[in-house]
C-alpha cells in the first residue's frame, strides 16, 4: 500500500441512507458514529469496503457544539472490529456541502486513534466525512515510520446500488475541462454529469465483438481512464466482427487488447486519456486484481467461470457489473431462425447473474477442470451455447450499444430512473423485452457476501489440473434435463 498506491472507499445504498439518517440531524448538529470495513486489494488502488455501522447508544456520545465520544463507545468499536475480523472506522457528519477537508480538531482526533485502531483490528484507520447534500470524503492513516501516521486522501468514495453515486477528490482526480470535442455529448446531460462519468475508470473484461465496441464509445464519449482484460489474441475468423482488428494483425498474432490500446488512444476525446492492457484472464490473479482497480466493469465474456468470477467482484468487491451478450440460432438449412441479445447490471439492490441465469453454476468447476479446451468435451454438450459460435457484427454492435445504456442510466439517471431492469431485445420479430431484477432468489450465495472483498474466505483465481470425471458426468446430464439460456458476448 506504499508509492504510487490510490485509496477509495466504497458502501451499499442501504449503508448510505443508514449513515444518513443517523449523521444529518435535522437540529443541524454534527454527529459521529464507528463502522467495520473489509479490505479490496486492486492493483494500482486499495479500497476498503463499510460492511456495517456500529451505532451509539444515547451515554456514548457528547452531542453538543463539536460532537465527541467517549471511551466505551471507542473500546465497543474495538472490539466488534476484531471478533469480524475487519478495519475500523470512523465517520462524522460536517454542516456543509461537497467533499469535505478536515479541521485541526478532525485530525487530531483521526491522529489519535490510528495507532490504537492499527494495533488492534491490523488494518489502516479509515476516516469518513459526510457532507449535507450526501457527498462522502474519505481518507486511510498510513503508518509512515514509527509512532506516526499519515493522512492518503481517497480518490473516491462509492455509492453503489441500483444507482452508482462517486464522490470525488478534485485535488487527485480533477473535473475535466470543457472541450469542443465533447460539446454535443455535454449538452445532453450536462457538466455535473459529464464530470462524474468522465472520472470514472471503467474495466471491459473481453475485447472480443462486443467488449471492442463498448470500448470505443466510452473513449468517444471523455473516459479517462479504461482498462482493458482478454488473454485471446485476433484471429482471421473473427476479423467480421472485431473492431479495429486487420489481416496484418491477425497474421502478427496480435493480443485483441493491443490492438485496442491502439485504435483507443487515436479515438479518445479526453484530454488526458489513458487506456491499461492485461493480457490475461480475470481468473488469473493479475488480471482479477486489475478489475478490483475499476469503478464498474462490463462483462463481455462468453464462458461461465469468468461470469461466475465477475458475479462475485459485484457483490463481495462493490463494483458493478455491466453485463449481456448474443444468442443467434439458425435452421437445419443455415438459414437465420433467431438472433436475442440482452444487457443489465448486477450489483447490491439487482440480482445477480447466477439467478439470471446467464451462466450454469455446475459447468464453473467443469471449466477449472479444463473440460472446456477439450472439443471432445464441447462436442458432447446437448443444445448448449459453448457450441455455438454464430455471431455478425451488427448483433455484437446493439448488444454492446444496450450495455453501455445500461451503464449510462445507472450513473446519469435522467428523471431519477437508474435502473432499466433486464433488457431483452429479439431480432426476430423485433420486440424489447424488460424484466425487473431487484432481488436475487432466496437461497442465493452472493448477498451473503456483498462488501466482504478479500475477506469471503473463497478463493476466485486460478485453474485445477486434475480431471474428476463424474463432475463432467453431473453437468452433462444436468445440460439435457434445462433449457440454456446463456448468452454469450462473442469473441
Amino acid at each position: 500500500m506504499k508509492g504510487t498506491m490510490q485509496y477509495s472507499v466504497a458502501l451499499t445504498h442501504s449503508l448510505h441512507e443508514e449513515a444518513k439518517k443517523h449523521l444529518l440531524r435535522l437540529d443541524g448538529q454534527e454527529d459521529l458514529c464507528f463502522a467495520l470495513w473489509y479490505p479490496s486489494q486492486g492493483k494500482k488502488r486499495f479500497t476498503a469496503l463499510l460492511h456495517q455501522l456500529i451505532l451509539p447508544k444515547k451515554e456514548d456520545r457528547i452531542v453538543e457544539g463539536n460532537v465527541s465520544f467517549l471511551p466505551c463507545y471507542y473500546e465497543r468499536a474495538v472490539a466488534e472490529a476484531i471478533k469480524a475480523n475487519a478495519g475500523l472506522a470512523f465517520i462524522h457528519s460536517h454542516p456543509g456541502p461537497g467533499w469535505q477537508n478536515m479541521s485541526f480538531d478532525d485530525i487530531k482526533a483521526e491522529t489519535n486513534l490510528a495507532p490504537s485502531s492499527k494495533g488492534a483490528t491490523g488494518l489502516p484507520l479509515v476516516g469518513l466525512t459526510l457532507g449535507t447534500d450526501g457527498t462522502w470524503s474519505a481518507r486511510f492513516w498510513i503508518k509512515s515510520k514509527p509512532k506516526s501516521y499519515k493522512k492518503q486522501w481517497c480518490s473516491n468514495v462509492r455509492v453503489v446500488g441500483s444507482q452508482l453515486a462517486v464522490s470525488y477528490a478534485d485535488h487527485l482526480n480533477p473535473r475535466p475541462r470543457f472541450r469542443k470535442e465533447l460539446a454535443r455529448t455535454i449538452s445532453a446531460w450536462g457538466e455535473k454529469k459529464q464530470a462524474e462519468l468522465a472520472r470514472l475508470r471503467v474495466g471491459i473484461v473481453g475485447a472480443g465483438s462486443v467488449g471492442s465496441v463498448v470500448a470505443e464509445a466510452l473513449a468517444r464519449m471523455g473516459i479517462k481512464q479504461i482498462t482493458l482484460i482478454d488473454f485471446d489474441k485476433v484471429e482471421y475468423i473473427n476479423l467480421d466482427r472485431l473492431l479495429h482488428a486487420t489481416k496484418i494483425d491477425a497474421l502478427l498474432h496480435r493480443s485483441k487488447v493491443s490492438v485496442l490500446a491502439q485504435a483507443l488512444r487515436k479515438s479518445a476525446t479526453a484530454e488526458k486519456f489513458h487506456v491499461d492492457k492485461f493480457k490475461r484472464s480475470v481468473y488469473e490473479e493479475e488480471g482479477y486484481r486489475a478489475a478490483l482497480d475499476c469503478d464498474v466493469l462490463f462483462s463481455c465474456v462468453d464462458r461461465p467461470l469468468g461470469r461466475s468470477i465477475l458475479n462475485f467482484i459485484a457483490y463481495a468487491h462493490l463494483i458493478p457489473v455491466v453485463d449481456g451478450g448474443v444468442r443467434v440460432e439458425t435452421t437445419k438449412e443455415g438459414e437465420l431462425k433467431r438472433a436475442d441479445w440482452r444487457a443489465h447490471i448486477v450489483s447490491p439492490e439487482r440480482r445477480c447473474l447466477e439467478c439470471l441465469k446467464q451462466y450454469d453454476p455446475g459447468l464453473v468447476q467443469t471449466e477449472k477442470e479444463g473440460y472446456f479446451d477439450d472439443p471432445k468435451y464441447i462436442q458432447g454438450l446437448v443444445d448448449n451455447p459453448l457450441q455455438r459460435n454464430e455471431n455478425v457484427f451488427a448483433f455484437g454492435l446493439s448488444a454492446a450499444s444496450l450495455e453501455v445504456l445500461q451503464m449510462l442510466m445507472m450513473v446519469i439517471a435522467p428523471m431519477g430512473i437508474s435502473n432499466a431492469g433486464s433488457q431483452l431485445y429479439h431480432f426476430v420479430p423485433g420486440i424489447l423485452d424488460v424484466f425487473d431484477i431487484t432481488k436475487c432468489d432466496e437461497n442465493c450465495l452472493y448477498p451473503g457476501l456483498t462488501a466482504k472483498g478479500d475477506c469471503t474466505g473463497i478463493k476466485i483465481t486460478g485453474l485445477q489440473n486434475k480431471r474428476k470425471m463424474w463432475i463432467v458426468y453431473r453437468c452433462i446430464n444436468s445440460l439435457k434435463s434445462k433449457n440454456g439460456r446463456d448468452y454469450a458476448a462473442g469473441r
